[in-house]
């Protein structure tokens, strides 16, 4: 079976192992963290939990082999998935000393939810060998990865970066061009930025705004994403007449997306004691749980009509996390 190495675990780097691990990769897992291997087990146990609910069958689970050091990880693996904090020093120090264990031919690919592949290949042996493939939590139960290469990366690269992703039962989506975020966090920092604002001027509670988005416009999303609601929208004249009739809006003041409101001590505040009232006693494992039963839910749904990423996962036939 082919092996999969991965560097930096937390939520991230462990659904990562969860992923490759359920599909029937061997994993060879490196966290200095002293509470790593807990993390691990707990994110792998969820795994376990709720994978099987979505497909009709997975392959036998492969072995997971913990490590002491980045090059005991790397070596010997097909795809190593770099998952450090957020630090673009600490990456491109990872990535060099990944490099220096693993195979040429090997993908080496970073789950940065912000930096370009052309800074993190500053300073590489081999920049022709890293890419990002940035996933969304939980990557466990979640198919899609954004897939974005430099002009240093080989088409051909891309292409096995691809197919050994949707081995692994994950959608790729390949991005041409490199820009900061790369596309889902950009879209979702827009809605964060102007959600920010609406607690800040006393408009809305956290509650509030996560209802609004859970009991409307949120369902839509998760079957036709923004155009295709939008095309309904415009009636049987489809998107010409949606964008002819609301298109003046986007001339109107109503959002504050080119400013950024002071995330000062009174708006934190404000937030932490809204959120903690939401959340209504709940830990953040209880959450979890319920976010991993509503996705499997929603997924049998969509699988059921053949429809975003239900269709997505018949065509795999069932199979795959």
């Amino acid at each position: 079976m082919p092996t999969a190495a991965i560097i930096g675990g937390g939520v991230i780097g462990s659904a990562w192992a969860s992923r490759f691990l359920l599909n029937g990769w061997h994993v060879q897992f490196h966290d200095p963290a002293p509470n790593s291997e807990a993390v691990l087990n707990i994110v792998l146990d969820k795994a376990r939990r709720w994978v099987p609910e979505v497909y009709d069958r997975l392959p036998a689970e492969g072995a997971l082999t913990l490590c002491d050091s980045i090059a005991d990880a790397a070596t010997g693996a097909e795809w190593i998935q770099e998952s450090t904090p957020e630090r673009l020093e600490i990456k491109q120090a990872v990535l060099v000393e990944v490099q220096a264990s693993c195979a040429a031919e090997a993908i080496v690919a970073s789950s940065t939810s912000g930096f370009m592949p052309s800074e993190l290949q500053a300073g590489s042996a081999r920049p022709e060998q890293i890419l990002v493939a940035h996933p969304y939590n939980p990557v466990y139960l979640l198919p899609i990865v954004e897939v974005v290469p430099s002009a240093a990366v080989p088409e051909e690269t891309v292409q096995r970066a691809e197919a050994l992703l949707r081995d692994i039962g994950m959608k790729p989506i390949t991005l041409r061009a490199e820009i900061p975020a790369h596309v889902g966090d950009r879209l979702l920092e827009a809605v964060w930025r102007e959600a920010l604002w609406l607690i800040k001027d006393g408009v809305a509670t956290t509650e509030q705004i996560d209802d609004i988005m859970t009991h409307g416009f949120g369902l839509r999303w998760a079957q036709k994403g923004l155009f295709e609601t939008y095309r309904t929208a415009g009636g049987e004249a489809g998107m010409k007449h949606f964008l002819e009739q609301f298109g003046p809006c986007l001339q109107w003041p109503w959002t504050k997306l080119t400013d950024v409101p002071d995330l000062d001590e009174e708006l934190i505040d404000r937030i932490v004691e809204q959120s903690d009232a939401q959340a209504a006693g709940r830990s953040v494992s209880e959450l979890e749980d319920e976010r991993d039963a509503n996705l499997v839910a929603m997924l049998k749904a969509l699988r059921k009509e053949d429809t975003a990423a239900g269709a997505f996962l018949n065509r795999l036939g069932g199979s795959g996390a």
